[in-house]
């Protein structure tokens, strides 16, 4: 079976079963579009049987990969018995429920993820609900009428094409709409903390909220291991907040559970997007410093304000190019304006900035140095 490859900044999204630790092998499976490129399962050898980290989203194409990759150790998909299951997102978790429905395996989730299953499964939530009344919250007017055509785009190539039976549609970067044939609740919720007893290996459960409020890291101490999911990846940043469920300053609860990464002695790095790591550690220090740099140059971008997220969003700067809002396709101009306003929130929880509401609309100004009014208005044409 081939090893992990030691230069992998390119190569980890080829197909096959590649041995990362003794008994783990990481599987990176499609996805339908461009923008995250693959997804690793883990398989955990245990006993007779195997064990699965994440599942992987429900395609024809990514079943077919699973199924090659597996037999390459010698296994068969019929053979997996459990999947621990990060977070409630499609390309981690609809596949494990696929494999369920086939072949009886145990599928387990964190117990945070509960109302986002829940208004998925009663199909009462927009996929992006939260982050649309964000975006109107942001003054980000423009952004959605470009998602509004977007979607309106979507959805007539999968009426036209029968597409999105299996929940990838045409292969654009936008959520699909909760398709109720795709979805099912777990098995089993986990809890923060909890210790999984496998055959070989014991995994602790550890509740890292802020890329969706349930999303858990599954940490193996004894063979200096973590499966991280989206909570820590070696290249890009995690979105944060990104799921059905609103959820209230997930820029803090993100950070907190970096923090709590660090509380653990250092372990190697098994992300869901993107190649094993030596260091947790060192990349949650890089992390935890790309954001308090963007804080401030968030604080700084507000200027002396009145500002909106979006007119803040506008003034920055976007992924590692250096691009621009407008540079930017609609769904990630959407995250890059949600993420925005998450720092600006956090900042005004921080006491940097002071905020207020016209209409549905929040702005952002420096807080006042003292007393309840003045320069911490942030109305637009407060006089102060």
């Amino acid at each position: 079976m081939p090893a992990e490859p030691s230069t992998v900044r390119q190569e980890w999204t080829e197909p096959g079963a590649f041995a990362v630790a003794p008994g783990v092998h990481r599987i990176p499976l499609p996805l339908p579009s461009d923008g995250l490129r693959a997804v690793n399962v883990y398989a955990i050898e245990d006993g007779d049987s195997l064990v699965l980290v994440d599942g992987g989203w429900a395609l024809a194409e990514s079943r077919q990969v699973l199924a090659k990759a597996l037999g390459e150790i010698g296994c068969e998909p019929g053979d997996i018995r459990q999947i621990f299951v990060t977070h409630v997102h499609r390309d981690h978790y609809t596949q494990a429920i696929q494999l369920r429905r086939e072949f009886g395996a145990r599928v387990s989730l964190g117990s945070g993820e509960r109302d986002s299953i829940d208004l998925i499964l009663g199909r009462s939530a927009h996929p992006v609900g939260p982050q649309l009344t964000g975006l109107r919250a942001s003054g980000a007017w423009p952004v959605l009428e470009r998602l509004r055509a977007l979607f309106d785009s979507s959805e007539r190539d999968r009426e036209r094409d029968g597409a999105g039976r299996d929940g990838a549609g045409r292969g654009s970067a936008e959520p699909a709409p909760p398709d109720g044939a795709t979805w099912e609740a777990p098995d089993q919720w986990l809890a923060h903390d909890q210790e999984i007893e496998l055959r070989n290996r014991s995994l602790r459960v550890l509740a890292t909220p802020g890329h969706t409020q349930g999303h858990v890291v599954f940490a193996d101490l004894a063979a200096g291991l973590l499966f991280a999911g989206d909570h820590v990846l070696p290249h890009i940043t995690p979105s944060i907040g990104f799921e059905p469920v609103e959820s209230r300053q997930p820029l803090a609860n993100y950070l907190g559970s970096l923090r709590l990464m660090q509380a653990l002695p250092d372990l190697r790095l098994l992300p869901a997007h993107g190649p094993v790591a030596a260091s947790v550690h060192a990349r949650v220090d890089e992390l935890l410093a790309h954001h308090a740099g963007r804080l401030d140059r968030s604080a700084a971008a507000v200027g002396g304000g009145p500002a909106t997220a979006y007119q803040v969003a506008t003034r920055l700067r976007w992924t590692r190019r250096e691009r621009t809002l407008d540079d930017l396709d609609p769904f990630n101009q959407m995250l890059a304006v949600t993420e925005t306003r998450a720092h600006l929130e956090l900042l005004v929880a921080q006491g940097r900035l002071a905020a207020q509401q016209d209409g549905e609309v929040t702005y952002y100004a420096p807080a006042a140095p003292s007393g309840p009014a003045g320069a911490g208005d942030a109305r637009p044409g407060a006089t102060g």
